[in-house]
């Protein structure tokens, strides 16, 4: 994907936030081993560049609006053309995620919450080739359903499990109420649940302190 007579690693970012992009636009500006692309805000649009230009490395992000990074990976998955290899950079701290990156396709996994240091090196090991991602006891089945959630339907489980109302989820999120119910929707079939009850009953489960 790189030009022979080039050494640059070619990057194209998307994530939700445009602080950011703007973040790593300035990191791999500034650094004349990378070459950013592009930017997109959301999983559609970094499809779209895919199909429009060639690139080297995308790092994107996980909750992203109409398609996540999960909608992302599978649909690369379905092109038979050489893509970019993927590196998922997210503050999404469920333990599932990585693994789900893994058996998606992905290349590569960070933490936001990582130094930007340890980006570069994820960025420098996919790019010779190399899978980078946290230790994980693949051992141990990877059937935690919390890790199917987005951020949003994770604070949307966690106000549930604190029993508020769906209007006030709507109003301390600032979101409609038929957004809210959307997202319950698709948090309780995530779940394999029928009712706000079940789901707090799985929740609290799942977070019972171990004495």
């Amino acid at each position: 994907m790189t030009s022979p007579d080039s050494n640059t690693i070619d990057i194209v970012v998307a994530d939700k936030s445009p602080l950011i992009q703007g973040g790593l636009a300035n990191l791999l500006d500034g650094d004349d081993r990378f070459a950013l692309i592009a930017t997109a805000a959301d999983g559609e649009r970094f499809l779209e560049a895919i199909e429009r230009m060639k690139f080297d490395i995308g790092i994107i992000g996980w909750d992203m609006p109409y398609l996540d990074g999960r909608g992302v990976l599978k649909k690369m998955a379905e092109v038979s053309a050489p893509t970019p290899r993927i590196i998922v950079y997210t503050g999404n701290a469920a333990p599932d995620v990585p693994r789900q990156v893994m058996q998606l396709g992905g290349a590569g996994f960070c933490q936001k919450s990582e130094s930007l240091e340890s980006l570069i090196e994820t960025i420098l090991a996919v790019s010779e080739g190399r899978m980078v991602f946290p230790f994980m006891d693949m051992s141990k089945p990877g059937n935690d359903p919390f890790g199917l959630l987005t951020g949003r339907e994770q604070e949307l489980l966690i106000a549930l499990s604190e029993g508020h109302t769906n209007i006030q989820i709507a109003s301390e999120l600032s979101i409609s109420l038929n957004t809210v119910k959307f997202h319950l929707k698709n948090l309780y079939g995530k779940l394999s649940v029928k009712n706000r009850a079940q789901a707090v009953a799985c929740y609290l489960r799942a977070h019972k302190p171990d004495y």
